[in-house]
């Protein structure tokens, strides 16, 4: 596995939208205020010409437009990582523009983002070799105050925190709007994990492996294509094993319970060492007797390692940002979880563990 160099002090961060851009309110507005916050922290910026485009459909512009700006920004020397815009629908019709072998053989670099964003995150390491970051949009950054969970993100981009921890409050409506476009996470529903082995509901658990995984809306659509190659993945590592960590955007109970099983037939389970599940944004949903529960515990329950359910990732956040491909350790009790992300013994670059400007530490940007 092939880790890029952590963004320096003073760096540059490069945005590009192969998936939406930022082309309507409040995510215009959110990131015109990110990208206030990036500069006043001494950070260079290298905007793609899509970051703020809406002439396509369900992305920014068209698959060819957007595939080449997603190449020319990887391959190019004048930013040091990568923050996708914004997630869509249909980012899976620019993999046909994206030259995975052209991106396998270049120097690695950082890729943050997250929903439709995993045909890229995921793809990253399966076909490349290459860890990325899945993790929060550029938009996101635009709060008037970050999160404990963006400032994760900056650090796990920057090299300075590896071990990350859950959040004890998570956000069920949001307050964003056009007239409101920096509002911070609505923080009113407190987190409370399911954590199961062998389908018996646990409180406490551990387990290691190397991360995989993103938003199954994407990870579906992958299945069988020729960009599948998961299950030689699996095998390539499976001296590490998987963690499998799993969120949804549109998906219902069904949906998810079917996706489920493809990804079991598939052969994308083999070697599972655990299973995270994040939040769904149908969370709280029942269907002709069906939860989110059962949904995954159909397949996941039966493998015999540890599932963990209703954890900090995706479409409610706060979301943990996770290193896809990187070799980790979780453990969990009662209501928190915790993550550590080891590229120790990788050619990760250098860690840099400088600290920010002193009146932009955490919580104060």
């Amino acid at each position: 596995m092939k880790f890029a160099r952590f963004l320096p002090e003073n760096g540059t961060i490069g945005f590009v939208a192969p998936s939406f851009g930022c082309s309507i309110q409040p995510y215009r507005a959110a990131f015109e205020n990110a990208r206030k916050k990036w500069t006043a922290m001494g950070y260079q910026l290298d905007l793609g010409p899509n970051s703020c485009e809406g002439k396509g459909i369900g992305i920014s512009n068209t698959p060819e437009a957007c595939g080449r700006e997603l190449m020319e920004y990887y391959l190019k020397k004048d930013n040091d990582c990568l923050i996708s815009c914004g997630g869509g629908e249909l980012m899976c019709e620019v993999l046909d523009y994206i030259d995975f072998p052209a991106i396998s053989n270049a120097e690695p670099k950082w890729f943050m983002g997250y929903s439709d964003n995993t045909n890229f995150t995921f793809l990253l390491a399966t076909l490349c070799d290459t860890a990325s970051v899945y993790g929060p949009c550029a938009a996101s950054f635009g709060s008037e105050k970050w999160h404990e969970s963006l400032w994760d993100a900056m650090h796990l981009l920057t090299g300075k925190r590896l071990d990350l921890s859950g959040y004890p409050m998570w956000e069920k409506e949001s307050l964003k709007s056009e007239e409101n476009p920096y509002a911070p996470y609505n923080l009113t529903e407190e987190k409370v994990l399911k954590i199961y082995h062998d389908n018996v509901y646990q409180t406490s658990c551990s387990f290691s492996g190397r991360l995989l995984g993103g938003c199954m809306d994407s990870l579906g659509n992958l299945i069988g294509t020729r960009y599948d190659k998961v299950a030689e993945f699996a095998e390539k590592y499976r001296e590490d094993g998987i963690i499998w960590f799993v969120e949804s955007c549109d998906l219902n109970v069904f949906d998810i319970r079917r996706t489920m099983w493809q990804m079991e037939h598939a052969g994308w389970f083999a070697h599972v060492k655990g299973f995270v599940f994040g939040r769904p944004l149908c969370y709280g949903q029942e269907l002709m007797g069906l939860d989110t529960y059962q949904a995954v515990l159909e397949v996941a329950g039966k493998k015999g390692v540890p599932v963990i359910m209703d954890a900090d990732l995706g479409h409610l956040p706060p979301m943990m940002p996770l290193v896809v491909g990187s070799k980790a350790t979780i453990t969990a009790d009662l209501n928190n979880w915790k993550v550590q992300m080891d590229m120790s013994q990788e050619d990760a670059g250098e860690v840099l563990k400088k600290s920010e400007p002193e009146n932009f530490r955490d919580g104060e940007v």
